[in-house]
Order: C-alpha cells, then sequence, then structure tokens
C-alpha cells in the first residue's frame, strides 16, 4: 500500500529556514518540550542499528564554562581574535545548545564515514524538528568541533568522537529573509542508461 501524501510536511521542507544563531534568545524548550526532538532526532536511519551519535544538552553554567574554554584554548591555538570572540559568544549568548557528537562503533559492516554522515544526518532531523515545533534552530560547528582538547575538557568525549554539530534552540527573535537556493538545472545530473 503506497504512502498518503503529506503536502503539509511537503510545504514545510520546502519553505524552512534556520534561524541564525545570534539571533536566538530564551526561552528554549524545556526537558518535557526537548525529548520529542530529540526522538525525531534519533529517528535518523541508522547502518547497522549502530546509533553511532549522542546528546549533550547544554545550558545555564555550562555554556559559560565552555564559553571561558573557548577563549583559553583558541588563544592556545593561536586563532585569530575576531574568531575567537565570535565563537565565545556563539556560548555566551545561547540559550541552549544541543551538541550532537559523533560517536562511531566498531563495525566491520558500516565504515565510519557512513556513521559520521548518520550524525549529520541527526543534526538536520534535530534542527528540522525543532522549527516545525516552533522553535528557532540553527545548525553551527566551528573549530572547537573537531579540537581534542577542547573536546576532551569540555565535552568528555572519548578518543575519536568529535562535535557533528553544535544545534542552538531557542525562541526567535526576527525572522530571516530567505536566501538564494542552488539551481536544480547546475547540481542534478539525470541518468537514464
Amino acid at each position: 500500500m503506497p504512502l498518503k501524501p503529506r503536502p503539509e510536511v511537503m510545504d514545510f521542507l520546502l519553505t524552512r529556514r534556520s534561524r541564525p544563531a545570534p539571533t536566538l534568545t530564551g526561552p528554549a524548550p524545556d526537558r518535557a518540550a526537548l525529548m520529542p526532538l530529540l526522538q525525531a532526532a534519533a529517528r535518523t536511519p541508522d547502518h547497522g542499528k549502530l546509533e553511532p551519535w549522542r546528546f549533550v544538552v547544554l545550558q545555564g553554567d555550562a555554556l559559560t564554562r565552555l564559553a571561558t574554554l573557548t577563549r583559553t584554548r583558541g588563544m592556545a591555538r593561536d586563532e585569530p581574535e575576531e574568531k575567537i570572540e565570535k565563537a565565545v559568544r556563539s556560548f555566551q549568548n545561547a540559550p541552549q545548545i544541543i551538541a550532537v557528537i559523533s560517536s562511531p562503533k566498531p563495525s566491520e559492516k558500516v565504515p565510519a564515514i557512513e556513521q559520521h554522515l548518520c550524525a549529520g544526518a541527526v543534526c538536520l532531523a534535530l534542527v528540522n524538528a525543532a522549527l516545525a515545533s516552533g522553535w528557532g534552530a540553527n545548525w553551527l560547528t566551528g573549530w572547537m568541533a573537531m579540537d581534542a582538547e577542547w573536546l576532551r575538557d569540555g565535552l568528555s568525549t572519548t578518543e575519536g568522537e568529535f562535535v557533528a554539530g553544535f544545534i542552538h534552540l531557542g525562541t526567535e527573535t526576527t525572522v530571516p529573509p530567505d536566501r538564494p537556493r542552488p539551481e536544480l538545472g547546475a547540481i542534478t545530473q539525470w541518468v537514464s542508461e
């Protein structure tokens, strides 16, 4: 039996627009509101049922701690001052961030790259679930996502883990204008034989 068309879902997908993280304010989703968003994201296709990701919910003092760590590590890495301050503000000013940790599992069947791609799909699913639920959402990364020392000290990651995305959640303060989208003809190839 074919699936029933869901035009309202297609309309959402064709008009969805992330909200810039600096425009998000509190309140952010509380635990009860956040759980269905995480549940929706965790439904992402997962080759081999490995669940090669995990969530770290960051709020309150944790964000302040990560802002301080970002400044310290950024200076140790000799990052440009403006890049450091932008990254610090992304933690200081965020009402809530969900760090989606790419956490690949040993597998003979599923290569690590496929597991990393699953974690990226979780990020998009979480952003879409938040937007569909009326929250502002944005998917960011930055140098912190791959910096082993920042990851270890800030998020207690283990070897081989990294942040696939820092998903900023909150209440939108402004609706951003749409931006230019890809020209499908330039990025689509049709193969018939």
